[in-house]
């Protein structure tokens, strides 16, 4: 009989976590970006739907412009909109002003610094800046700026921004991250807790752990909880899957949607850019929270883009997770800030900062690091991994959205690591232009032309089949590229038969089958056991 003193999460309750009242991504947390982001994206978003609210409501809700800088919120809130913008020119001043002086030292390196002496343009630093950058030049005399982020963080880092919005999800369309801010509506609440604070893990751990009325009412500071138990709790917990931690001799390998992958032996869970569904009724079965072990050893990170690094799922699976593995980061680029110190910050103390061709050893093999090339529109980006897990003596390669720019470093890597029997990689061909990732920080306007030619693009066919050809491997599996419904409001994606993702990922699959090797473009949930 159930214990009526004791509660469990329903299995449709949803978390998204919020900075400034928009949804979180990596890019939001680090102080400089979280200020040009605030100042070059949302603030201006906003205040184009607050002249027009009707017009962006339609715009996001047409699926020709899904994507778009359009806010998906009804007219009728926009009062709310309203005062949250109101409400983030305030909260944000001081990191607007941020934004503002990287903006001005940005155009004094630029017109100053033609390769003589740069110690004279310290002077000129903007006082927001002052003591936490350093002025450079790279070997062809080309003007750097280097953020002691560190230091940015200890002066401008404040926590209190951050929230998260508790609400019941019951169908898989939801509105674009990067264009709809997180407002409370209905009986939607927000809890103002940062997310570094552990009563989130009690919280979330309650989707299997029963947590107390008590306990309840000190997380949503109420002296009665009896309305929030009743919307979001239940006396039981669900009907999680009896499978959900394997105890098999061998390996068990479950596909999660879009680039996440677990890979399960009875000793080692390794979990692969994870991006986790909630249950709820739907048409298209797939793996949720209920579906993962218990423990979790290791996390890999293989970069850190927001369908990569999602924090609404590894805030919730922080309490069961044993190492985060990231790549490692040089710090100081604004384009490529650290990716430790913000998961530090955010209460992540596990973490293992992996290098390429480095490895860690497991229970059943190892762990190792490889390079990965391209999808980042040719910015200096260097925290980013591909992996070859190897489990049971199966080599398994996880290549996420690297881009085959150049094929001899895969001769190169595997003459290193040997042949493999799997390889899992993402073939968005044409992604998004350069504006679409990083607009909100560049601070000179790109030419159109530049823009489009600079792409968030991983390998087409050729690349792909190259990577087949040089790696012997036996199976060879693409990510489905955000096309599962549930993603639709982190990747912005409607691809048909037509589109050159889908078309490449098809002629790969058959030409692999054609070869002898296994082959298939992933969608939804797979598991296989070896």
């Amino acid at each position: 009989m159930a214990d009526k003193s004791k509660y469990y999460l329903k299995d449709h309750v949803k978390f998204e976590p919020a900075i400034f009242h928009w949804p979180a991504w990596p890019q939001t947390v680090p102080p400089v970006n979280a200020g040009l982001h605030v100042k070059n994206r949302y603030l201006k978003i906003m205040e184009s739907y607050l002249e027009a609210p009707e017009v962006h409501y339609a715009a996001a809700n047409d699926p020709n412009l899904i994507g778009g800088p359009f806010i998906n919120i009804d007219p009728s809130q926009q009062g709310l909109v309203q005062e949250t913008y109101l409400n983030i020119k305030l909260e944000a001043k001081d990191l607007i002003e941020l934004a503002d002086g990287v903006h001005e030292l940005n155009n004094l390196i630029i017109k100053e610094a033609k390769g003589h002496g740069i110690e004279s343009l310290y002077k000129q630093i903007p006082s927001s800046l002052k003591g936490m950058v350093e002025l450079t030049y790279d070997l062809n005399n080309f003007p750097r700026l280097r953020l002691i982020e560190p230091l940015l963080y200890k002066h401008y880092y404040n926590a209190k921004h951050q929230s998260v919005i508790m609400s019941l999800i019951d169908k898989d369309f939801r509105p674009f991250v990067l264009s709809t801010p997180l407002i409370a509506q209905g009986n939607d609440i927000k809890i103002n807790m940062p997310f570094h604070d552990r009563l989130y893990d009690k919280l979330f751990s309650a989707r299997s752990l029963p947590i107390s009325k008590d306990f309840i009412a000190e997380i949503f500071e109420t002296t009665n909880p009896q309305h929030i138990i009743d919307v979001f709790f239940q006396a039981s917990p669900s009907n999680e899957s009896s499978e959900s931690t394997y105890q098999g001799d061998g390996l068990r390998i479950r596909y999660f949607g879009h680039a996440c992958v677990l890979i399960e032996t009875k000793n080692t869970s390794i979990l692969i850019d994870p991006l986790i569904s909630y249950r709820y009724p739907n048409d298209l079965k797939r793996f949720t929270f209920a579906d993962l072990p218990e423990r979790i050893n290791y996390v890999l990170f293989t970069h850190t883009h927001e369908d990569h690094i999602v924090f609404e799922t590894i805030l919730q699976l922080r309490h069961k997770v044993d190492n985060f593995v990231l790549p490692r980061d040089r710090q100081g680029n604004l384009a490529d800030p650290s990716i430790r110190l913000t998961m530090e910050h955010l209460g992540f103390n596990n973490l293992i900062s992996l290098e390429e061709f480095v490895s860690i050893p497991t229970q059943d093999g190892e762990i190792i690091g490889l390079p990965f090339l391209g999808e980042h529109c040719d910015v200096e980006v260097t925290s980013k991994l591909g992996y070859c897990v190897v489990s049971k003596n199966k080599k398994f390669l996880f290549l996420a959205d690297s881009n085959n720019i150049e094929p001899y470093m895969y001769k190169l890597i595997f003459d290193e690591i040997g042949s493999v029997d799997t390889t899992f990689i993402g073939m968005e061909s044409v992604g998004g232009p350069l504006s679409f990732q990083y607009g909100g920080l560049i601070t000179i306007p790109i030419e159109y032309g530049m823009d489009q030619s600079r792409r968030l693009s991983g390998s087409d066919f050729l690349k792909a089949i190259n990577i087949v050809e040089q790696s012997k491997c036996k199976n060879a599996y693409v990510y489905a590229m955000g096309q599962e419904p549930w993603l639709n409001h982190l990747m912005a994606l409607n691809y048909n038969e037509e589109s050159p993702q889908i078309a490449n990922s098809k002629k790969f699959v058959s030409e692999c089958k054609s070869r002898g090797i296994h082959s298939e473009l992933l969608f939804g949930q797979r598991e296989w056991q070896l």
